[in-house]
């Protein structure tokens, strides 16, 4: 294996901005390669959020985001465990990012556990007519496929970001608890327009 410089490690952890030590694991099991590395260290950006999933918020930050029209905004209110994080600059673009993001699509839930069984149920009423006269033994699969499209819609952290569509709002998050080391999580979203 090649010797891995302090350059690229400082390289990638400008792009990253996660840890000197994280970003030398990743690039040594990439074998130095930049986006290699980056690859791992976003794969591994939600293992770290998942084990970071139980502890305490007790602090965070409200952003606001009003468009330019001064017709639509939105309000976030991005949580974390300590001030230390919820003040840092990083944190708080974050957190106006996705009120911005939420600005622009509008979603009716933060996450998929707040969507009702009755909603689930009217969404496939919805979408059965389009699976009538597919294969039968496809039929619940095709449904299924229809309504989690739908839902990606409507669940904010399930939609693909605006300033960068390859990364959905949960993985920001999930990049996000992996370089501040805590846990991060959208508390509360509110959007408001005037039509």
């Amino acid at each position: 294996m090649s010797t891995i410089s302090v350059e690229i490690v400082k390289e990638l952890r400008d792009r990253t901005g996660i840890s000197v030590m994280q970003c030398r694991k990743a690039l040594e099991e990439a074998g130095g390669d930049m986006e290699k590395a980056i690859d791992i260290l976003s794969r591994k950006s939600a293992d770290v959020a998942r084990k970071k999933a139980d502890r305490e918020l007790g602090a965070g930050s409200v952003a606001a985001y009003v468009h330019n029209n001064a017709q639509i905004g939105a309000m976030v209110l991005l949580s974390s465990e300590t001030d230390f994080v919820s003040k840092n600059a990083e944190f708080i673009a974050l957190a106006h990012d996705i009120a911005m993001h939420a600005a622009a699509s509008r979603p009716e839930y933060i996450r998929r556990s707040e969507v009702s069984e009755a909603e689930l149920a009217h969404l496939r009423e919805v979408f059965a007519p389009e699976v009538e006269g597919k294969p039968e033994n496809l039929r619940e699969k095709i449904l299924e496929g229809k309504v989690n499209a739908r839902l990606a819609e409507l669940v904010l952290l399930e939609q693909s970001f605006i300033k960068d569509t390859d990364k959905k709002i949960q993985d920001l998050l999930d990049a996000a608890t992996q370089k501040f080391g805590e846990r991060i999580e959208v508390s509360k979203c509110v959007y408001v327009t005037v039509r």
